[in-house]
């Protein structure tokens, strides 16, 4: 804590303030000077859940009062923090990992604090987010999006990836592991040739970064047990501009090409996918000079 102090005591941290302050995705090492010296300045911690954040303060060697502050109880527990804050006291919110108010709860308390006039302050740090993007090595995207989790019906999460394959930006998803195998063939069957990057643990002791083709990330997942397990951010990779030619063809084709591209010369993946597609052989010939120029990016 020494250090910390050292590193962040130079800024200022005024009363009467929310500091929402990033924590570890999975390995404490991540944690920053400022944050570990924040929490240490605050009057009291409000968190996700208290058993995850008393362990990371008895990792820093800190005491503090803990709040519950989930995404059953925000609105009532906002009301109290508000109360607190009005009174001068410092409050710190952190999720259990990574920065809060994004996928986390906490939106809801820093819209509720800044209607009360109150100072909200960020404490930057991890984000599963970013981590995913910066691995991912979309060159080809013009910006990115964040999706998150799609929805958990099969009618309403196709509906939600359909909006999303195709795009001319980097979409960012999150998936838990009893939905990651049914994702993947979503995927493959709506976008077989786009690239998908696979983030699983991030950070943590079995970190895995994935990057393949969407048809091929079935039998990937299926080669090893263990890679449905953890936390999934997944990064579909733009379509380039010079992709456009597969948004004419239909899913099958696309599939049969993938599959047909990772085992035979272009012409003759070309030549038999059209044979068994009765799909155009002139788009699927421009569908493969893309797919093979993006996986060779």
């Amino acid at each position: 804590m020494q250090a910390a102090a050292a590193a962040a005591g130079g800024q200022q941290y005024p009363a009467a303030t929310l500091y929402l302050v990033a924590t570890p995705i999975g390995n404490l090492a991540d944690l920053t000077l400022r944050a570990a010296h924040v929490l240490g300045l605050v009057d009291a911690v409000a968190c996700e859940d208290t058993r995850v954040s008393a362990g990371l303060l008895r990792h820093l060697g800190l005491h503090k009062p803990l709040i519950a502050l989930h995404q059953h109880n925000e609105h009532e527990a906002s009301a109290g923090l508000i109360v607190r804050l009005q009174a001068g006291e410092r409050i710190a919110y952190v999720s259990d990992a990574g920065t809060p108010a994004i996928s986390d709860p906490g939106a809801v308390l820093v819209a509720a604090v800044a209607a009360a006039g109150l100072r909200v302050l960020p404490i930057p740090g991890a984000s599963s987010t970013v981590t995913a993007l910066s691995v991912a090595g979309d060159t080809a995207a013009e910006g990115f999006e964040f999706a998150g989790f799609l929805p958990t019906k099969a009618v309403e999460r196709r509906t939600a990836l359909q909006a999303l394959v195709g795009s001319r930006r980097s979409q960012l998803l999150f998936e838990a592991p009893h939905r990651i195998a049914a994702l993947f063939e979503l995927l493959a069957e709506l976008c077989p040739g786009q690239k998908v990057t696979v983030c699983r643990e991030l950070t943590k002791q079995f970190e895995t970064v994935h990057t393949a083709a969407a048809a091929e990330l079935p039998a990937w997942l299926k080669a090893d047990a263990q890679r449905e397990r953890g936390e999934f951010v997944l990064v579909l990779h733009a379509l380039p501009a010079r992709a456009a030619a597969e948004d004419e063809l239909p899913a099958p084709a696309l599939r049969a090409l993938t599959v047909l591209l990772a085992e035979l010369p272009l012409k003759q993946a070309v030549a038999l996918a059209a044979e068994l597609s009765g799909a155009s052989r002139n788009q699927l010939y421009e569908a493969a000079l893309a797919m093979k120029k993006a996986r060779d990016n």
